[in-house]
């Protein structure tokens, strides 16, 4: 029979010696999961706040770099050199595009619904009307709906009607024409007034005087103006169309 080969002694333990490379390798491995893992946990704000105090550092007075720069020649944010702030730029408040012409005949025709309503609401169709014409909401008053035959002060059955509108006119931002008009009769003898024309102009600053001080609007809202016969609506032909003429006229201008 023959003899088996007796090992070298130390053989089996040089055999085994790739466990130690492994285990190494292994602990190696442990070791760059353990750090990546550390590092995915880092707290961004002490790092930022770290990366502030480096950066305001290298950029203090006595630093080389100019200006506020960092050491990659970047701004800084929130520093007073750079002229950064860390605020978010202001909101530009965008106005809707409005035309003025638009907005200021909207404010008109409104005018004129709410005249016409309240007329039709009192029923003083035979006193007032209100219509639109190319100057502007024309409001017509009856003469003597608002004076006695010749005189120029108001009577106070007008001052309801009057205070009305005088809570309409602070809301525009327009001129309101006070018009007198008469028809062409001359005035009878002794009247405090030498004609139609003194006659008309005293109705139309008797009103203004009652927007003014009375309902406290602005003087500056009012122009006065006198007509006497020179636009009638009517013939001056019968009493009934004389009547017509014999009128003061509140026209809100479309234009100054």
């Amino acid at each position: 029979m023959a003899r088996r080969r007796k090992q070298p002694s130390g053989s089996h333990s040089s055999s085994e010696r790739w466990l130690i490379t492994y285990a190494d390798l292994i602990t190696l491995l442990m070791i760059f999961f353990v750090i990546l893992y550390a590092m995915s946990k880092i707290d961004s704000a002490k790092y930022d706040t770290l990366s502030r105090a480096l950066q305001m550092q290298f950029n203090d007075g006595s630093s080389v770099i100019p200006k506020g720069t960092g050491i990659m020649g970047e701004a800084i944010p929130g520093d007073p050199k750079s002229g950064d702030q860390t605020q978010p730029p202001p909101e530009s408040k965008t106005e809707p595009n409005s035309d003025p012409e638009k907005e200021k005949e909207k404010e008109l025709q409104n005018l004129l619904k709410i005249v016409q309503q309240y007329i039709a609401d009192q029923h003083l169709e035979e006193q007032l009307s209100a219509s639109d014409t190319p100057r502007g909401i024309a409001i017509k008053l009856n003469d003597l709906f608002l004076f006695d035959l010749g005189k120029a002060e108001l009577k106070q059955g007008a001052y309801p009607v009057l205070e009305k509108l005088a809570s309409l006119f602070p809301t525009l931002d327009t001129k309101v024409s006070i018009e007198g008009h008469t028809d062409d009769l001359p005035l009878a003898t002794g009247s405090a007034y030498q004609d139609n024309w003194g006659l008309s102009q005293a109705r139309s600053v008797s009103v203004i005087r009652y927007f003014v001080n009375t309902a406290k609007l602005d003087a500056g809202t009012f122009i006065s103006s006198a007509y006497a016969d020179t636009k009638p609506v009517a013939p001056n032909d019968s009493e009934a169309n004389r009547q017509k003429n014999r009128r003061v006229e509140i026209v809100v201008l479309r234009n100054d």
